[in-house]
C-alpha cells in the first residue's frame, strides 16, 4: 500500500485537472521523466538529444541496437587511412526549403568541436583535423590518425544550417532563425521546466510521419507520470518505475514494453589518491593508505556484489546483471565476459590477504534521483559490502550535487572514493564507453573526460589505441573484447547492471523500443 499511495494521490491530482478530452487525431503526447535543458542541438545531454534528433539529423543514424544506418548522408567510405568521404542525400533540404550543402556539414562539425563545458562532443570529434567540401554534396573529413569509428562518432553531431545558425544562441534555436534541421519534425517551442512542442515537417526524405504534432511534457515524478498515463492525460511515458510495472501492465487502458538497454550502473573507484577520507579504520580516522588501490580489495568488492539479486529483486526485473561495457546485441559485447559470481567467502579471504582481516570502514556515494531504484540499489550494495567486512555508510545525493562532487573540475579533483552512477556512450560502442570513463585523461583529445576515478593503464590505453586503428568491423569488435578484459580483470571499474528501457503506452499504440532508452515519436504508431 505504501507503493500504491503516491500513485493514487497522483491519479487523483490528474483527475482533478480539466479533462483533456479525446486526443486529437495525429497528436501525440509523451510524458518525459527528464527535463530538456536547452534547444541548442550541440549539447551532449541525453534528454536534449532525444528530442532534437526529431528535428536535426546527423550524417549517420543508429538503429535500436546502435548499428549504423544512412541519415543525412546516403553513403560513406574511407578513401585513405586519414580521410572519410560522406555523400549527402540527393535533394536534401532544411525545413525552410533551402538545400543542405557540404558547407553546412563542415560548419556543424566545427561548431560541435568548439562547444565547451561538460556536455560537449569533444570526445567524438577528438580526431577530426579538418572538414571540407569536395563539392556541394560531398564532404571530406580528415583525421589526425586513422579513425575507423568516425562514422559512429558522426552519428552524434546534428547538422544545422550554416547560414541560419551562424552566431546563434539559445533564443535563435528555440523556434527562431536557427531552428532549421533536416529531420521529420520541426521545432516549435521549448518552455523550460514544462515541455517541448514539435510539428511534422512539410518535407522529409522519408514518408510523412503519422503525428502532426508531438508534445514532450516533463513529469519528473514517477508516480505522477504513471498516473498521467493511466488517466489518459498522455499517450506514452518513458522510464516506468519497476514498482509500478504491474499497474501499467494490468490496466485495461495501458501496456508495458521493456527492452535491454545501454545505460549501465557502475561503481567508480578512486585509483589516484594515496589516502582518502572515505576509507577509515576502527577509530573512524582515514586509513594511512587508500585500500582501493590494492587489486585484492577491488576484487573483494566485486565478489561481494550480488548482481542477480540487485537486478531481479532490488530493481524488480528492470535491470540485467552485467560484467562488461555492452550488453548482448550491442557493439562490443563479448560473450566471454560474464557477470562476476557472488562469492562473499572469497571476498573475505581476499580482504585478509590484502591486510584487512577485520575489514575497514567505507562511505559510498550515489544519486537518489537519477533513475528509479538508484538510492535503494546503493543501500543494498552497502549492505553487501558490510557483510564481507567493509563496514559501509551510504550517502545518496541529488544528481546536481552528486555530479558536481563526482566529476571535479579543472582545479579540483573528484571527491569520492567509491561511488555509483549510470553511463552510456552516445555512440553505443563499448570502446567509446571505455575511452570516456577509463582511458587515461587527455584534455587535448577528450579521452577520459569522465574518468572520475582517474584510472590509468598503459595496457588499456594501448588496447583501445588498437581498436581505434582497425577498419574491419569484425576484427575491431574482437579487439574491443580484448580491451574490456584488461579493464575488467583489473577491476578498474565495477559494472553492476544495465537498465532496461521501459515504456508505458495507451492501448492501440505500438513502439519499437531502443537500447539507448530514447523515446522517438517516429517509433510510435497506431497499432494495426
Amino acid at each position: 500500500m505504501r507503493l500504491l499511495r503516491p500513485l493514487l494521490i497522483a491519479t487523483a491530482l490528474v483527475a482533478s485537472l480539466p479533462a483533456a478530452g479525446t486526443v486529437a487525431a495525429q497528436e501525440l503526447r509523451i510524458g518525459f521523466k527528464a527535463a530538456v535543458t536547452g534547444s541548442d542541438p550541440h549539447q551532449n545531454y541525453t534528454p536534449n538529444r532525444n528530442v532534437q534528433l526529431h528535428v536535426y539529423e546527423p550524417l549517420v543514424l543508429q538503429d535500436p541496437f546502435m548499428r549504423l544506418q544512412p541519415g543525412a548522408a546516403a553513403a560513406w567510405r574511407n578513401i585513405d587511412p586519414n580521410t572519410w568521404e560522406f555523400s549527402l542525400r540527393e535533394g536534401l533540404q532544411f525545413h525552410d526549403g533551402s538545400p543542405v550543402t557540404a558547407d553546412d556539414v563542415a560548419f556543424s562539425i566545427r561548431r560541435a568541436q568548439a562547444a565547451t563545458g561538460l556536455r560537449t562532443f569533444v570526445a567524438q570529434t577528438r580526431n577530426v583535423a579538418g572538414v571540407e567540401a569536395k563539392d556541394a554534396r560531398t564532404v571530406l573529413i580528415r583525421t589526425t590518425t586513422p579513425t575507423p569509428l568516425l562514422p559512429v562518432q558522426m552519428a552524434v553531431v546534428a547538422i544545422v544550417s550554416a547560414r541560419a545558425a551562424a552566431d546563434a544562441g539559445e533564443a535563435e534555436f528555440n523556434g527562431g532563425r536557427a531552428a532549421l534541421g533536416t529531420g521529420p519534425y520541426r521545432w516549435v517551442r521549448f518552455t523550460p521546466g514544462r515541455d517541448v512542442v514539435i510539428e511534422r515537417a512539410a518535407r522529409h526524405w522519408r514518408a510523412p510521419e503519422p503525428w502532426q504534432r508531438v508534445t514532450f511534457r516533463f513529469i519528473s515524478n514517477d508516480s505522477a507520470r504513471v498516473a498521467a498515463l493511466l488517466a489518459n492525460d498522455v499517450d506514452v511515458i518513458d522510464n516506468v518505475p519497476p514498482s509500478l510495472f504491474r499497474e501499467v501492465r494490468e490496466s485495461p487502458r495501458t501496456q508495458l514494453v521493456t527492452t535491454p538497454g545501454l545505460f549501465t550502473l557502475y561503481m567508480y573507484l578512486d585509483h589516484f589518491r594515496d589516502q582518502v577520507v572515505f576509507a577509515t579504520g576502527p577509530d573512524g580516522q582515514p586509513l594511512a593508505r587508500n585500500p582501493i588501490r590494492d587489486p585484492k580489495v577491488r576484487q573483494a568488492m566485486n565478489l561481494a556484489i550480488n548482481r542477480e539479486a540487485l537486478a531481479e529483486r532490488g530493481m524488480e526485473g528492470a535491470a540485467d546483471p552485467i560484467g562488461q561495457f555492452a550488453g548482448p546485441g550491442f557493439i562490443g559485447h563479448d560473450e566471454r565476459l560474464k557477470p562476476p559470481r557472488h562469492d562473499p567467502a572469497q571476498a573475505r579471504r581476499l580482504l585478509a590477504e590484502a591486510g584487512y582481516p577485520d575489514g575497514f570502514g567505507l562511505t559510498i556515494h550515489c544519486t537518489n534521483d537519477r533513475f528509479p531504484g538508484d538510492s535503494r540499489t546503493c543501500q543494498a550494495v552497502g549492505q553487501m559490502f558490510t557483510q564481507v567486512g567493509i563496514r559501509t555508510t551510504v550517502e545518496p545525493l541529488p544528481s546536481a550535487v552528486f555530479f558536481r562532487r563526482a566529476n571535479g573540475n579543472a582545479t579540483q579533483d573528484p571527491e569520492f572514493t567509491a561511488f555509483m552512477a549510470i553511463f552510456a556512450s552516445s555512440t553505443g560502442v563499448a570502446s567509446e564507453s571505455m575511452t570516456t570513463i577509463l582511458r587515461t585523461r587527455n584534455r587535448a583529445t577528450g579521452a577520459g573526460s569522465l574518468n572520475r576515478g582517474r584510472y590509468s593503464s598503459a595496457a588499456l590505453d594501448a588496447a583501445l589505441g588498437r581498436v581505434d586503428s582497425i577498419f574491419d568491423d569484425t576484427a575491431r569488435e574482437a579487439a574491443m573484447g580484448d580491451a574490456a578484459r584488461i579493464a575488467i580483470e583489473d577491476n578498474a571499474i565495477l559494472p553492476i547492471f544495465s537498465l532496461r528501457a521501459s515504456y508505458g503506452l495507451r492501448r492501440g499504440l505500438s513502439i519499437v523500443p531502443r537500447g539507448d532508452q530514447y523515446t522517438f515519436a517516429t517509433a510510435i504508431h497506431a497499432a494495426p
